[in-house]
């Protein structure tokens, strides 16, 4: 245990506390079990050490991670009745889907030591919403995606910019202080700005690590799956790189995949778990719910990006970003009429010469905008919908 002593203490002088992610304020950090999931890359571990830094005191605090050596041969309700008789309080738990039988364990260091708070995060979400059905009643759990345009604003260019609700956007209340020109900045943020280790060398690399390791590690070994199958993911997730966004068509994609085309709804589902993509639903269920799939989009622009190269598109690209920035907080569903409905707005999404005509005699619609800056009337500029977390 002392050498998990010795690696949390450095990480936890290597932690800035300048930024904080905007999930930071809605944990209730006083819950006795806290589970914080998300895809690979978007901040979890910082986000815990934070926390740590500068709230609790390190002497009653033990941050580990589940990939470490230690656990090869030692058991986590093990650690923890260890750290609380040396006076231990709060134990973070990182990468908690790495350990085998993590929801089990847990369940107990609940029950046993009602003393002690857990945190746990995993990156696997798949597995995380499974083990989590063991925690119900006892873990209080909180989902994590990447950086909003406002946050890059703010950890890349140190530009702060409020929150504003969508009725804000919708109503041109936006200001963006010290900025005359937001598009130079947005274009950045498409390419390499959804993720926080974009600040550090290799992002182009390490994204295509977190996208080999999500597709040929975590989902087959969730799912059962064998190396053939994770190569099927890999091209699935190309073939929707590619497309204009992709309209789901079972049959051609078992064809071409040679699966089966309900095999290939169970891909969908695993990748959209996984955080690699994002799944537009009908009025049936939302897109937190059951509803039937209208259109596949790549998780985020920046997945676009690296992952199609020069066949990646403008008219994809803006509406990935809409469809990723509003479903932090919105129910974001296919508008029968438009591209998104959003209660009872209706947006269509386009460049700055997109005309009216799709939306002429329908209430609360809006033409969403890109390569404009400001916006008038029913027309949005599609910057600003990246500042409503």
């Amino acid at each position: 245990m002392d050498k998990l002593f010795e690696q949390f203490l450095k990480l936890l002088k290597e932690t800035d506390t300048g930024f904080f992610r905007y999930i930071y304020a809605e944990v209730n950090w006083k819950s006795r079990m806290i589970g914080l999931t998300g895809p690979r890359g978007v901040g979890k571990t910082t986000l815990v050490l934070q926390h740590i830094k500068k709230n609790l005191n390190p002497a009653e605090t033990l941050y580990a991670t589940a990939e470490d050596f230690y656990f090869a041969d030692n058991r986590l309700i093990d650690l923890a009745d260890a750290f609380v008789k040396r006076g231990g309080k709060y134990l973070f738990v990182d990468e908690i889907h790495k350990y085998k039988d993590w929801a089990k364990e847990l369940k107990l260091i609940y029950d046993y030591h009602p003393e002690l708070n857990v945190v746990f995060t995993g990156s696997s979400v798949l597995d995380i919403k499974k083990g989590a059905s063991d925690l119900s009643r006892r873990a209080v759990m909180y989902n994590m995606q990447g950086l909003s345009f406002r946050e890059y604003l703010q950890l890349f260019h140190q530009i702060s910019v409020q929150v504003y609700s969508l009725e804000e956007i919708l109503e041109h209340k936006v200001e963006l202080p010290g900025v005359k020109h937001p598009l130079p900045f947005f274009e950045n943020y498409l390419k390499k700005g959804y993720y926080p280790f974009a600040l550090e060398e290799g992002f182009a690399l390490r994204l295509q690590q977190i996208v080999n390791q999500t597709l040929e590690t975590d989902i087959p070994l969730y799912a059962g799956m064998n190396v053939s199958t994770g190569r099927k993911l890999k091209q699935l997730l190309a073939i929707i790189a590619k497309s204009v966004p992709f309209k789901l068509n079972m049959t051609s994609i078992a064809t071409a995949l040679s699966a089966s085309r309900n095999n290939i709804t169970n891909y969908c589902l695993f990748i959209e778990e996984a955080g690699m993509i994002a799944q537009l639903r009908d009025a049936t269920g939302g897109i937190k719910g059951l509803g039937k799939v209208d259109k596949i989009y790549l998780d985020n622009t920046n997945l676009i990006y690296s992952l199609a190269n020069d066949n990646s598109n403008t008219g994809n690209a803006r509406e990935t970003f809409f469809l990723n920035q509003l479903r932090v907080k919105y129910d974001v569903i296919v508008s029968p009429v438009a591209d998104f409905l959003i209660g009872d707005y209706t947006f269509e999404v386009g460049g700055k010469n997109k005309g009216l005509k799709q939306i002429q005699g329908i209430d609360k619609a809006f033409i969403v905008k890109d390569d404009i800056e400001l916006g008038y009337l029913n027309t949005i500029p599609l910057w600003q919908f990246g500042l409503t977390y």
